[in-house]
């Protein structure tokens, strides 16, 4: 073979090498496993925060610090959205937003509303129901992710309002549920700090959810948190307790952590994780099916920055058998941030959308 053919199959080899690893332009500077490839789905959706697929594709998509809420839509089916509707306006921390029965509901710090048959009204939303305004209006950790459960009810967290403390009212560092009308409030789970994000076990129906650990321990503790609801009205350690087995300085006197239910997984310290997601599809390789991928935020309070990033939680039944990187990229090796992944969400193909409040960008990752 001549030296000439060899190096033509080298730079073809290296080539088809550069193109599987998603360290390549293509992939945005992004660093995913063999094989998947990431996108931007959409622009121009300042501050996007949680995210709910509609019945016929459209993509809603709460805000934070800009008070609207969109819907995003691709209407040409090249998995690029080519339209961005501004659904509601002047809203006190629109962060969440959950879709059931054709009908749009979305958060504000104090409250939930509704757009009923939204997806037909795109062009002229209908006037917001009022579904509840029975949640407090602090506004530290009041914005608020929400999602349907496989019981029909509506989940809602009421965060800490504060960093730690021990609050008189026991709605707060809770996670509630509604009935789709307002009535019905209930808590499933107490000394939460603040999550914002949850998904339901495909398999068990259980849920779990993230938890943003508490700050001002320093850099390494205490761990953020992945967590199970094996039963209503378990108690999950705040303002206790953190992580396994840290007891906090100012509130833990007395306490023992083992009272507490334990995560399911303890996540980098300080690397607010939000949005999770259970894959199903049938896209991604058989070893993704079922398993957690998280949004992690990044950190804000720490020396040296970490999150910025998606990671996977492997689980064999309900124990953790490994926690690691999906997607990284958006913080580089200079302690830049190009971008804050928040939500994601299962598209109809299969592939998952990400949304980054930092960029005002919704991506799309796909096999």
């Amino acid at each position: 073979m001549t030296r000439s053919i060899l190096l033509i199959i080298s730079v073809l080899f290296l080539s088809c090498q550069e193109a599987s690893t998603g360290n390549n332009a293509d992939n945005l500077g992004i660093s995913l496993p063999n094989g998947f490839k990431i996108s931007v789905f959409a622009e121009k959706v300042p501050n996007a925060r949680g995210m709910a697929v509609g019945s016929k594709g459209t993509v809603f998509v709460g805000s934070k610090s800009e008070g609207k809420v969109y819907a995003v839509r691709d209407t040409n089916g090249d998995f690029i959205a080519d339209k961005v509707y501004t659904l509601a306006k002047k809203v006190n921390e629109p962060a969440g937003v959950a879709f059931k029965d054709g009908h749009l509901y979305y958060s504000a710090t104090s409250s939930i509303y509704r757009l009923e048959n939204i997806e037909d009204h795109l062009d002229n939303p209908p006037t917001p129901v009022l579904v509840t305004d029975r949640f407090p209006g602090e506004g530290h950790h009041g914005w608020k992710y929400i999602a349907f459960g496989p019981d029909g009810k509506l989940y809602v967290p009421i965060g800490a309002p504060c960093n730690v403390c021990e609050e008189k009212d026991s709605i707060f560092s809770t996670i509630a549920r509604i009935n789709p009308d307002g009535s019905g409030l209930e808590i499933v789970a107490h000394g939460v700090r603040n999550s914002v994000g949850f998904d339901w076990h495909p398999t068990t129906g259980e849920m779990w959810f993230t938890e943003n650990g508490r700050d001002w321990l320093g850099d390494e503790i205490p761990p953020c948190e992945l967590n199970r609801v094996a039963q209503v009205g378990q108690h999950y350690g705040f303002p206790y307790c953190h992580g396994n087995d840290i007891v906090d300085p100012k509130f833990g006197e007395g306490k023992n952590c083992n009272d507490y239910v334990k995560p399911v997984q303890t996540l980098g310290p300080h690397v607010a994780p939000l949005g999770m997601l259970f894959y199903t599809g049938n896209m991604f390789p058989a070893e993704y099916k079922n398993q957690v991928l998280i949004a992690e935020h990044g950190s804000w309070n720490r020396d040296k920055k970490i999150g910025y990033r998606i990671t996977m939680v492997k689980l064999d039944g309900n124990q953790s058998k490994g926690y690691g990187d999906f997607a990284t990229g958006w913080l580089d090796g200079d302690g830049d941030v190009k971008g804050r992944p928040v939500d994601i969400a299962q598209w109809h193909d299969g592939s998952i959308l990400v949304s980054d409040d930092h960029a005002g960008k919704i991506y799309r990752i796909w096999y």
